[in-house]
């Protein structure tokens, strides 16, 4: 009963610190004038990452490997196919160019990379991790160098909020997000035990939809908004995030087992993504695209009951 209080508690305690998060970044980011597509790749990723960032190095240091590679996987998947999917049952997602030809086609660079790695050896090495981090810091480096060279700042007071309200928004998040994804892997770690659930089924399922429901919750406003470079930016942005830096700095703090499930999980990423890249290229995630994502995200969740 306790795994269940601290799994419940964590959950409820990464969603209000992310979205406290974000609020106060993505206050910030309209301050320094960056664009909604790079608010969208960079603040909003990173901010509703958090969740997944705190639960997979936690789990690293505490020797739960595979709810660490399970999370990323199994967030990953869910965003694409859960987030963006009922994002564009909400509301129908115009894909941008920008998004369409180089974020969404590095993000399935990124899952494959990951494949190789997996394929290569039953432990994610500190030298992998690193590189993963190596690939990050350039793909950070290429989207915010332009963004920032022809940045507009934007200074109004109901544009913005005051600095001091924007740290202390950023400084609560961040805690009560470490403190959840503490209690998330020790409540997601003993639920696995309780039930006879491997641990690799809960990081992919149970974890994963929890530490991505402030995914889910910030592309369904942006979606409701109109605002589709964050709300489709923020699941491309979160994925390549999870992969590069997630998995790269939990790697290096500690080298990773991983079992051959994993790499199964990371082919279905990717030929997701890539099917699904296929009508964003035209320009639009409408919503019986949407519909047919988010049925894909139930069958895949049957199968992994199941395997």
């Amino acid at each position: 009963m306790i795994s269940i209080v601290y799994l419940v508690v964590g959950f409820v305690l990464l969603v209000v610190g992310a979205d406290r998060f974000v609020a106060g970044a993505s206050s910030a980011a309209h301050k320094l004038g960056v664009p909604s597509l790079i608010i969208g790749l960079t603040i909003v990723a990173f901010g509703t990452s958090a969740p997944e960032l705190a639960v997979s190095v936690t789990a690293a240091l505490k020797g739960a490997n595979e709810i660490a590679v399970g999370n990323v996987l199994g967030s990953n998947i869910f965003n694409l196919l859960g987030v963006a999917g009922v994002s564009a049952i909400v509301c129908p997602l115009v894909a941008s160019r920008e998004l369409t030809r180089r974020d969404w086609p590095l993000s399935i660079a990124a899952a494959a990379l990951l494949g190789i790695f997996l394929l290569t050896g039953s432990t994610l090495a500190r030298w992998e991790g690193a590189i993963l981090l190596v690939f990050f810091a350039a793909l950070l480096a290429a989207q915010l160098r332009p963004a920032l060279q022809n940045r507009q700042v934007e200074t109004t007071e109901d544009q913005v909020m005051r600095t001091s309200k924007i740290i202390l928004q950023i400084v609560f998040g961040l805690a009560a997000i470490v403190i959840g994804g503490d209690l998330s892997v020790d409540g997601a770690t003993g639920l696995a035990r309780m039930i006879g659930l491997s641990e690799t089924v809960i990081g992919l399922t149970i974890v994963a939809i929890g530490t991505s429901l402030p995914e889910l919750v910030t592309s369904l406003m942006a979606a409701r908004r109109g605002e589709n470079d964050i709300a489709l930016g923020n699941v491309i942005g979160s994925n390549l995030f999870n992969i590069l830096f997630i998995l790269g700095v939990s790697t290096v703090l500690n080298p990773i087992g991983v079992q051959f499930t994993s790499v199964l999980d990371t082919v279905f990423l990717i030929a997701i993504s890539l099917i699904f890249l296929v009508p964003a290229w035209r320009g639009k995630l409408s919503r019986p695209v949407g519909a047919c994502m988010a049925l894909c995200y139930v069958g895949y969740t049957a199968w992994l009951l199941v395997r």
